[in-house]
């Protein structure tokens, strides 16, 4: 059986995320006295007295505004409702009551779902504090100080108590794919068509997406993480604390990613920015698709496709192993080969040459164009080992370090990837010296 979901729920700056990292262990929920700050769902597994459940982070409520992004958050904290097997509905003592909170407890009271109240920012733990809490009709109120790790323990007891039997499983591994990319170029769009429902809320606001979201599914009996990430603006536009902090969990997303996924806006082509995105992911040494999303936009001939094809070969000649596919979210073409481009370059990145074969190539590129020379002393290739997969990495032992020119470097990455399928995947070339043996 699948974890038990727990989702957080309440008004907004009543100390959700606070809660949430606590309980977790884990600081992926950004903090930040003011509201709106997380918007989209974050998950993340949670263990209490030998338990394990997976805990939900949900925007505040706000349920009489008419915003428009109000009412995305909202749709949002009603999915984690409705998937939830336990509810804790948080509550803050310092502000006590308010009619936002009647109308959320109202809501709850319509799921019929075991539904926890917790009473935040209880630092002084006046059991008094806690008597006008029992208005709401949902229990005993339970005071905590989430900033402080006070009285967590008691919820979590409360919560455990209505979880069902579970047994123990094996997690599979899955492959985990980020989705990045600069804002607004339709990076929640893919997620939520490659999903097939809304995960992340889908806005023309840039900066929307502010957490990097893991999201488990299942495409043709195998089983995928996909992780939408805020989207990466040039550093001197990033003014705020809390998008800084976002585009920091998006590079940690491409650093604990097997797969990125690079989304660029057809419609704007590919930009300065896009490259740089593009870099980070290829300098963290991580398989890459390059996605062009909005396809649909572009007027097209017989030569649109490879036009744009050399656009990228010319501006991303660093990763010239990557692939191209062009989709339209909105309209759903193609984006369902994104995972196939995703696979294929995972396998890639996991091969590994047979060490005969992979000698008999390199004497072949030696005998075909000599190693370099300088002063009269010529670089002498011994043998080459793939050391590593993931990123494949070969490692040869030469006479001289200092001999080697990067345009020979170069010259035997290619001889590799013409003799080795590593399309999809960057390869890493690792040069040591060993001592010639005296005859």
């Amino acid at each position: 059986m699948a974890k038990p979901l727990v989702a957080l729920v309440g008004r907004p700056n009543v100390g959700k995320s606070t809660f949430f990292n606590k309980v977790t262990g884990k600081r992926l929920s950004i903090v930040q006295n003011r509201p709106g700050v997380t918007r989209d769902r974050l998950y993340a597994d949670a263990e209490w007295c030998g338990k394990t459940f997976t805990l939900i982070d949900c925007g505040g409520l706000e349920l009489k505004s008419q915003d428009e992004m109000w009412q995305h958050i909202f749709r949002q904290s009603e999915i984690a409702i409705e998937t939830a097997d336990v509810i804790v509905f948080m509550t803050d003592a310092k502000n006590g009551l308010t009619a936002s909170d009647y109308d959320v407890a109202d809501m709850l009271r319509r799921s019929q779902k075991p539904v926890v109240l917790c009473v935040n920012k209880w630092d002084n733990a006046k059991q008094e504090d806690l008597y006008e809490f029992y208005a709401l009709g949902l229990g005993d109120p339970v005071g905590v100080s989430a900033e402080l790790g006070k009285g967590l323990g008691d919820v979590l007891d409360e919560v455990c108590k209505h979880f069902p039997a579970i047994e123990d499983e094996e997690e599979e591994d899955t492959l985990k794919i980020a989705v990045v990319g600069k804002p607004n170029a339709g990076k929640s769009s893919i997620t939520n068509r490659l999903l097939g429902y809304d995960r992340t809320i889908v806005s023309a606001i840039a900066g929307t997406t502010r957490d990097a979201i893991d999201t488990d599914f299942t495409l043709k009996g195998k089983k995928y993480t996909l992780i939408d990430t805020a989207g990466i603006r040039k550093k001197r536009s990033v003014e705020e604390d809390l998008e800084y902090y976002s585009v920091l969990r998006a590079f940690a997303a491409i650093r604990r990613a097997d797969v990125c996924i690079a989304v660029v806006d057809a419609s704007e082509g590919l930009t300065e920015q896009d490259v740089k995105i593009c870099g980070y992911v290829h300098e963290q040494n991580k398989p890459c698709v390059i996605v062009m999303n909005k396809w649909d936009l572009i007027e097209k001939d017989t030569n649109t496709v490879n036009e744009f094809k050399k656009k990228v070969a010319t501006d991303l000649a660093f990763m010239d192993y990557v692939e191209t596919v062009f989709v339209s979210a909105k309209s759903g073409q193609r984006v369902e080969k994104i995972v196939d481009y995703c696979e294929r370059a995972n396998e890639h990145a996991h091969f590994r040459a047979p060490t005969g074969v992979l000698n008999d190539l390199i004497s072949d590129a030696i005998r075909t164009s000599e190693p370099p020379s300088y002063q009269g002393r010529r670089l002498k290739i011994h043998y080459c080992v793939q050391a590593e997969v993931a990123p494949p990495t070969f490692v040869f032992f030469v006479n001289d370090g200092a001999l080697l020119h990067f345009s020979y470097r170069r010259y035997l990455e290619n001889c590799i990837r013409r003799a080795f399928d590593f399309t999809g995947t960057p390869i890493k070339l690792v040069f040591r010296e060993r001592e010639e043996e005296e005859s």
